[in-house]
């Protein structure tokens, strides 16, 4: 089993910055792929980022290429997602998951199906 727990969503203006923090527990975080997703009121969830076990590969949507950053310390067992240049459509709630044991090894896909265990979620809100 692992346990995710997300933290550092907020309300910010656009332009501005947010780092959300993915806390794991159950296994060492070096053990499985992380995911962060997105799903905006009535819209589809959607794969944001993702960063494989071990050997650091990520990945982004095409949408956040250049603005935001995934990125692990595995001795705190935490992935970071930090945002900037945030825009309005940036706007939802925000979840992480882990996939364990890697659904491909030394990667990491943007597809929830293939994530085992996600966290309760939260909420990033741009709005000026």
């Amino acid at each position: 089993q692992v346990h995710l727990v997300e933290s550092g969503g907020d309300l910010v203006q656009p332009g501005g910055s947010l780092r959300l923090s993915c806390a794991s527990s159950g296994r060492t975080s070096d053990d499985y792929a992380i995911g962060w997703f997105r799903q905006a009121p009535g819209k589809e969830r959607e794969a944001v980022a993702c960063i494989s076990s071990a050997n650091g590969v990520t990945f982004y949507t095409n949408s956040v290429k250049g603005r935001f950053t995934i990125s692990r310390d595995d001795a705190k067992n935490t992935v970071y997602l930090q945002m900037n240049s945030l825009k309005p459509e940036d706007t939802g709630e925000y979840y992480c998951a882990a996939d364990s044991p890697p659904t491909i090894s030394n990667t990491c896909v943007m597809f929830g199906r293939y994530y085992d265990y996600w966290g309760q979620g939260t909420q990033v809100t741009v709005s000026s």
